[in-house]
């Protein structure tokens, strides 16, 4: 004998357990960018991805990974992690990195900050 849910039916167990199953392993990847966040990405991978993540451009002295920036409570220049922090650094630069202002609206920097937020890896 198996058990059996209200219903009276063995199936129906085994359907709520897949149910259960399937929610809990889905629980463990990263639901999809928001339309936002993958403006945010766009904008990461055609502006900032060269330097922080591929240093394709071969710098001497790599500039820090942006994922996961906000998971810590300060930037790698020591300035607490926040979103202002982040867009002066953007717009105003910070040592060898140049300057962006007039890059970015202020609605394609909602969108980066959005993204860098999720801490999520380009791909």
């Amino acid at each position: 004998m198996g058990f059996r849910c209200a219903s009276g039916s063995v199936l129906g167990l085994f359907t709520g357990f897949a149910i259960v199953t399937g929610l809990v392993v889905s629980g463990c990847h990263r639901s999809p960018l928001t339309p936002q966040q993958a403006e945010g990405k766009r904008l990461y991978d055609s502006r900032c991805a060269h330097c922080h993540e591929f240093n394709d451009l071969a710098l001497k002295k790599v500039p820090p990974n942006l994922h996961g920036v906000f998971n810590s409570p300060n930037l790698p220049s020591g300035a607490p992690a926040t979103d202002i922090n982040v867009e002066r650094t953007i717009l105003g630069g910070k040592n060898m990195m140049p300057s962006f202002a007039g890059r970015f609206t202020s609605e394609q920097m909602v969108a980066l900050l959005d993204y860098l937020h999720a801490g999520i890896r380009s791909q």
